[in-house]
């Protein structure tokens, strides 16, 4: 019986005294972990009994739950506690220097975990008494998780609103280090530079060395607790964006003539300096800063150097970029907000231009571009306020500077289409541009110099198809472009091409430029037409010969004049002095069929002029056997010499009616308006208007009654000069062509007349059976193709409003009072 008592106990002591051990050994163990102060033949005994026991692979997990635990309790509020001083009790200084201390404090109370952590995860690593484990990274990145789980999870905002202040601070000690003053200082320099420019205090109380001490600190701080992207990433971008925004308000707002990639990639670099201190533990000091990259850099080729050899430091590099990337971003927002002015200025602003087509290619805001490029010119071009001209002078100036900023002519062709569908609107269209082609306005000069350079596009070749073409070199439309059959090869450039483009037809640009050639041609008063046969060469080398074959026939016709006329001329001096004309003559001769439609008005000319006339057209027809003349009296000009009791006015030029006029005093002192009319055969008012010219010059007056007298004598201040050219004002811009809506307007008579014959046989008809019929009538010259089915409908709904029609259920017909 005592024999089995003594077994028993001695049992109990051998059961035990293992379970002494293993928490001895876990004592020395984790008091090793925390403190370190424990030699290394005894870590190791008990670190083996743990691992024989199978407790080794617990310390990890409670090593991170007593951080976890201490964050909670105690290093977390005391951090936070720490961070919300009051502020209205410190200064800048001190908060910055407050700031510094709480995560000096943090590292303290963290140290010997953080420790503890990789002496753990080295005995791991080495395999030490048989532990095993994740290593001292994977307990690291552990550990690092929790901290910022229970630091940054909710962080009030007195971290970010300090965190700025400081780093806001070093960035401008830094900038006025490195010679530029931050430039939102507002603070003064006094006359003795009373005021430091980085840290904003006394020259006395300076604290710029501090404050960088102070950042180099904090940022090993936050890297040895890997915070310091999580800490400073927002307070970094907010002060850059900030700055960035600032600096090009500051300078590329309104200037457009030069570029700004390299100033900016110049004060990119000083930024850099600054942020290589801010990410200081993560860059070797000694190591230079990454070399500028290759888009902001000279395309200037240059010898390999040193730089292809420099570390680049992944932090900084990808800062670089980003700060590039919102650059861009916040360049090409600012510059599609001028990109109206910029295009008006175009091509002085061509740097603008060059700058804006660089930053769009990295950012995708060719869509913001367009949207707002169109709008732009909705609301400050293209309405009734802004005469043609300058309509397409801006016009010319989007195309050089669209397509200088897109090759591919997309967003040429996407902005500019309501340009192109509001000048179709406007009657004076053809016309202007016509005018700036020969050289005639003053807003369009650049057409000008666009027909006579030296390698034309011509039409034909804008309509000839690719087949020539290399199949290797094609390349897609970007995805804005707009659907049609012209792809990118054979989207114009050519600023001629893209204006006739807007009517669809060089007919109507060649026929309106017959019209002003014509007017060119007739008032001309010496036949020299060099100039328009400079012109005509130059468009048919866009045209093409055949459709400029009537301009030749009218430049040939001045020339056919000019020698009919010396012939005339030197047959005439040949006569005797009784057989000799009441007038000297000239005239231009017409090939009626080639030349524009004349302006029709009706002139009875002096019995004189008659005469003058009946002998010109006699010679002519000896000259030109089975032709004859068939005269124009309102039409070319007159020089004469007004010869009056007290003086004698020489050489006059004025019109045909202004000469009938004054001649019909030299038969009778007085007229009345009435007289006049009748023996001029053109109504009152037009003659009241002529008449208005020789009262000017105080050569008639009107008295009561309405009648007009000759004035024999008057005033010196009334007396002129020889060699006066005179001018009526309101004939100063008169056409001798009817214009494209007077022509328009007597083509849609003639319809009229065909269409009230047949509602008047038909009784009713339909818009599409009026304009089908239309076509088989009319089938004869241009007028037809003109004439579409909705032009026909606006001319019908017209004649509606005028009640000479009747329409009902799309049905027309005439009124029964017709």
């Amino acid at each position: 019986m005592e024999e089995n008592m003594m077994e028993s106990d001695s049992a109990e002591i051998s059961i035990s005294a293992p379970k002494q051990g293993i928490a001895e050994a876990w004592e020395t163990v984790t008091k090793a972990l925390v403190s370190g102060l424990v030699s290394e033949e005894g870590l190791s005994e008990s670190l083996a009994l743990l691992c024989s026991n199978g407790l080794g692979r617990l310390l990890g997990g409670w090593l991170l739950e007593t951080l976890q635990m201490r964050l909670t309790s105690l290093v977390v509020p005391g951090f936070w506690a720490g961070l919300k001083q009051p502020e209205n009790e410190l200064e800048e200084k001190d908060r910055a220097w407050v700031l510094l201390t709480t995560f000096r404090t943090l590292l303290e109370r963290l140290e010997p975990f953080l420790g503890g952590l990789e002496r753990l995860g080295t005995w791991q690593d080495e395999g030490r008494g048989g532990l095993c484990g994740p290593g001292a990274k994977g307990l690291q990145e552990r550990a690092f998780t929790i901290i910022r789980a229970l630091l940054l999870f909710s962080p009030p905002a007195v971290l970010q609103e300090r965190v700025l202040e400081f780093y806001s601070r070093t960035f401008s000690v830094h900038m006025s280090q490195v010679g530029e003053a931050r430039e939102t200082e507002d603070g003064g320099q006094g006359p003795k530079g009373a005021v430091c420019p980085g840290c904003g205090a006394a020259s006395q109380q300076c604290w710029c060395h501090e404050a960088l001490q102070n950042l180099q600190e904090l940022s090993h701080i936050l890297s040895k607790l890997q915070l310091l992207e999580w800490v400073s990433s927002e307070a970094i971008t907010s002060i850059l964006h900030k700055l960035i925004e600032q600096r090009m308000e500051q300078h590329c707002r309104g200037e457009y003539e030069r570029s700004f990639l390299l100033d900016f990639q110049k004060w990119l670099e000083l930024v850099l300096g600054w942020l290589s201190r801010v990410f200081v533990s993560e860059v070797d000091g000694n190591v230079p800063l990454p070399a500028p990259s290759a888009p902001f850099a000279p395309s200037t080729p240059s010898a390999p150097s040193s730089q292809a050899l420099q570390p680049v430091n992944s932090t900084l590099k990808q800062w670089r970029c980003h700060m590039h990337q919102f650059f861009c971003r916040i360049y090409v927002n600012m510059r599609i907000e001028e990109l109206f002015s910029i295009i008006r200025d175009f091509p002085e602003s061509k740097a603008a231009i060059e700058d804006l087509k660089f930053c769009l290619e990295r950012t995708n805001q060719r869509q913001q571009l367009l949207t707002s490029l169109k709008s732009a010119f909705e609301s400050r071009l293209l309405h009734p306020g802004v005469h043609t001209s300058d309509i397409l002078t801006v016009y010319i100036s989007a195309i050089k500077a669209l397509r200088e900023l897109d090759p591919s002519m997309v967003i040429l062709q996407v902005a500019c289409q309501p340009i192109r569908k509001y000048l179709r609107t406007r009657e004076d269209t053809v016309r202007q541009i016509v005018a700036g082609l020969t050289g005639d306005s003053e807003g369009c000069c650049d057409l000008a110099s666009e027909l006579s350079r030296g390698d034309p596009v011509t039409l034909e070749m804008q309509d000839s198809d690719e087949e020539g073409s290399d199949p290797e070199e094609w390349t897609p439309d970007p995805t804005d472009a707009v659907t049609e059959k012209t792809g990118s090869k054979r989207r114009s450039s050519d600023i001629i091409s893209l204006l006739v483009s807007i009517y669809g037809s060089k007919e109507i640009f060649i026929n309106e430029y017959r019209t002003v050639l014509a007017d060119r041609l007739l008032h001309q008063l010496n036949y020299n037409t060099a100039r328009e046969i400079r012109n005509v060469e130059l468009l048919k080398l866009r045209f093409g010969e055949s459709h400029m074959h009537y301009c030749e026939v009218m430049l040939k016709d001045m020339a056919d004049s000019r020698r009919i006329n010396s012939n005339i001329r030197e047959e005439e001096s040949k006569l005797s002095e009784e057989e000799q004309p009441p007038l000297p003559l000239s005239s231009i001769i017409l090939s009626s069929e080639f030349w524009p439609q004349l302006k029709e008005e009706k002139l009875e000319l002096p019995a004189v002029v008659c005469q003058a006339m009946e002998a010109y057209t006699h010679r002519y027809e000896k000259l030109k056997a089975m032709r004859t003349l068939s005269w124009k009296p309102h039409l070319g000009s007159v020089t004469l010499d007004v010869e009056l009791k007290d003086r004698v006015l020489t050489n006059f030029t004025v019109s045909p009616i202004h000469a009938a006029i004054i001649l019909h005093f030299q038969d009778k002192s007085s007229w009345t308006l009435e007289e006049l009319s009748g023996k001029l055969g053109v109504p009152k008012e037009l003659v009241h208007r002529k008449l208005a010219l020789w009262q000017q010059q105080g050569v008639l007056r009107e008295e009561a009654g309405g009648r007009y007298y000759v004035v024999e004598t008057g005033s010196s201040k009334e007396k002129m000069e020889r060699g006066v050219m005179l001018i009526d004002s309101d004939e100063e811009g008169d056409s001798n062509t009817t214009t494209q809506s007077e022509q328009r307007e007597e083509k849609l008579q003639l319809f009229w007349a065909y269409i009230q014959a047949m509602l008047t046989n038909l009784d009713t008809m339909t818009l599409e059976r009026i304009h089908t019929m239309l076509r088989m009538f009319v089938a004869t010259g241009p007028v037809v193709t003109e004439m579409d089915v909705n032009e026909l409908e606006a001319f019908l709904q017209r004649k509606v409003r005028e009640h000479q029609l009747i329409v009902s259920a799309g049905v027309y017909r005439l009124p029964k009072s017709n």
